[in-house]
């Protein structure tokens, strides 16, 4: 499996980006987004079981955030708006092989795959 993120960039507070991973290779059983912002850990943002209707969100951006795919095209989504620079970070796409719980979909080491990692910037 290959992923490929793009969609990052600069952006206001307030402001609205949205993000995508094309997938390609073997099929797999779940997809998520993490983030990680300078001098911070890897941290979960978002998933869902490729099947769909299991999404799964960090508590502080549920409302905020949306994850979905498009089986089309084989390609994986987050919708991010009302951003505050608290959002800072490089945002990766990952996939897993399984169909993980709603635990280990939080879990950046249940993930077999990663893309590159694209940058969001949120001016204040």
């Amino acid at each position: 499996v290959q992923l490929q993120a793009s969609g990052g960039g600069l952006v206001q507070a307030g402001g609205s980006l949205r993000l995508s991973c094309v997938a390609s290779g073997r099929p797999f059983g779940t997809y998520g987004w993490f983030r990680q912002a300078p001098g911070k850990e890897r941290e979960f943002v978002a998933a869902n079981r490729w099947r769909g209707g299991y999404q799964n969100y960090a508590d502080s951006l549920k409302g905020r955030f949306t994850i979905w795919r498009d089986n089309r095209n084989n390609t994986m989504y987050l919708q991010m708006n009302s951003l505050s620079p608290g959002d800072t970070a490089v945002y990766y796409c990952a996939a897993a092989s399984d169909t993980l719980t709603a635990a280990s979909m939080r879990r950046k080491n249940s993930y077999d795959y990663w893309g590159q990692g694209t940058l969001v910037t949120v001016s204040s």
